[in-house]
C-alpha cells in the first residue's frame, strides 16, 4: 500500500526560508532517523493538501523519490497545521526500512456494531479508546486496528490484551508488564429496566 511522493532537497535552512517555500505553495519537511543525516525537503503543496485527505496515509509507509538523491521509505510521525487555514504547514518523516521497528498511534476499526447481542437488546455501545500506540516494523504497519464487537454481550468490555492483532505487531501498553495498562476499549452497559 505504498505511496510515491516526489520532494526537491531544501537548500536554504530557517524561519525565513520556510516562510518563501510556503509562499511560492511549497510545503517543508524532514526526513531523519535510522542512522543518517537529517534531509530537508520540500513538497508541491497542492500534492500535500490532497494527499493528507485520506486518514490511512498516516499509517502507511511512503516511499519518497527525493530529487537527485536516492529513495526513502519513510512513516509520517508529525505534521504540523497552519492556526488559521488547517493547512499542512510542516512534515516529520521518520524513515522506515524493513528492519525499522517504529512506535506508532493506529485507530480502531470496530466491526459488527450492529450484530451485537448487548446492542439488540438496547444497551449502549461506548468507544472507550479510538486509538491505540502499536510497535511493530515497519513494513507491519497496519492502518488500523479492525476489533469485531459482534459478539459483545451486555455489560461486557474488550481490553487491549483480548484484542486479534495483526501479525507482527504489538500493543506498547501491553508491554509494560503491569495489568493496570490493560484498558477496556470498547463497552456495553446493560439496558436500562423500565
Amino acid at each position: 500500500m505504498g505511496q510515491n511522493w516526489t520532494a526537491e532537497i531544501r537548500t536554504e535552512e530557517g524561519k525565513g526560508a520556510s516562510r518563501r517555500l510556503r509562499h511560492a505553495g511549497k510545503v517543508p519537511a524532514i526526513i531523519y532517523g535510522a542512522d543518517k543525516d537529517a534531509v530537508s525537503i520540500a513538497f508541491a503543496g497542492n500534492f500535500i493538501k490532497h494527499a493528507f485527505e485520506n486518514a490511512d496515509l498516516f499509517n502507511s509507509v511512503l516511499t519518497i523519490d527525493v530529487a537527485g538523491g536516492e529513495t526513502e521509505n519513510c512513516v509520517v510521525k508529525d505534521i504540523q497545521r497552519h492556526p488559521a487555514t488547517g493547512d499542512v504547514s510542516h512534515i516529520d518523516l521518520q524513515r522506515a526500512g524493513d528492519k525499522t521497528y517504529i512506535t506508532k498511534d493506529v485507530p480502531f476499526n470496530f466491526t459488527g456494531k450492529s450484530k451485537a447481542p448487548g446492542v439488540k437488546m438496547g444497551g449502549m455501545m461506548t468507544i472507550l479508546q479510538p486509538t491505540v500506540e502499536i510497535r511493530c516494523l515497519a513494513k507491519d504497519l497496519p492502518t488500523a486496528i479492525t476489533v469485531d464487537v459482534s459478539t459483545m454481550e451486555a455489560g461486557a468490555s474488550l481490553r487491549l490484551s483480548e484484542l486479534a492483532l495483526p501479525e507482527g505487531v504489538v500493543i506498547t501498553a501491553l508491554t509494560h508488564g503491569n495489568t493496570d495498562y490493560d484498558q477496556s476499549v470498547v463497552n456495553i452497559t446493560k439496558p436500562k429496566r423500565k
